[in-house]
């Protein structure tokens, strides 16, 4: 991995965080699921290295549902998130824990949503879910991605993203650095057929949309200004109306 900043900070993960449930077999994994059943439209979030149990992500989760949202959280990491404790081990995890398996194990999911009667797929990655979300966004199979302080993303997956992308980076990043992101941007500049938003957050840091400290005001502010640029994307592409503005 780029940089130890991609395990900065870690969350002190609870598998009963969250307003939602967590079932056994969302298209074969087992997901944190929030909001109505009855949803037309769905967002699928992929988490960072540290998981679906994350306290702030299923918070996320859960605010995001209250825009009129059915939300996934997929475990994506089948129970073995990243463990800060074990650095020196990264790249030996991440062996067994690829953005391209995920990618093929969120397809299903899809499916399932679609059989459920969900008519639009928003998806949104951290990290390294960003890669995922990427890779969908490339593959025809959702209609909106959002892609906070990415890792693995590359100018040439700019130039493939084939529905509305927003891309939204630190000006604190080693990973995915402002000069970085100012490339993605202007690929995606040169593609006009696709929508697209990108921002560099003046004073975050990697990873600051969802590992933040709620006694860090500054932070708390900063994650739900990420938040509301989330959710107003989706309402743009996924055709909603912003019915509450989101708070953490």
């Amino acid at each position: 991995m780029a940089s130890s900043q991609c395990c900065d900070n870690p969350p002190a993960l609870n598998p009963n965080a969250g307003e939602g449930k967590v079932v056994d077999g969302f298209g074969g994994l087992k997901a944190y699921l929030t909001g109505s059943d009855d949803a037309k439209a769905a967002v699928i979030l992929i988490s960072d290295v540290f998981g679906f149990e994350a306290p702030n992500l299923r918070k996320i989760a859960d605010k995001v549902a209250l825009s009129g949202y059915f939300v996934v959280l997929p475990d994506f990491l089948h129970g073995d998130p990243y463990k800060h404790e074990n650095a020196e081990f990264i790249p030996v995890w991440m062996k067994s824990h690829t953005p391209g398996k995920a990618f093929e194990e969120a397809k299903p999911i899809i499916a399932t949503l679609k059989d459920k009667g969900v008519c639009s797929v928003g998806a949104a990655g951290y990290c390294w879910g960003a890669k995922v979300a990427v890779e969908l966004s490339k593959a025809y199979l959702i209609e909106a991605a959002v892609l906070l302080h990415p890792t693995f993303v590359t100018v040439d997956d700019m130039t493939e993203v084939r529905c509305p992308i927003s891309v939204l980076g630190a000006e604190i990043d080693k990973i995915s650095p402002p000069e970085l992101v100012k490339q993605f941007e202007k690929v995606l500049l040169e593609n006009s057929a696709v929508g697209h938003f990108v921002m560099i957050f003046p004073g975050a840091k990697h990873g600051w949309s969802v590992r933040y400290r709620h006694d860090d005001a500054v932070a708390v502010k900063r994650a739900e200004e990420v938040l509301t640029d989330m959710i107003g994307w989706f309402n743009k592409y996924l055709n909603l109306t912003l019915k509450l503005k989101p708070s953490l």
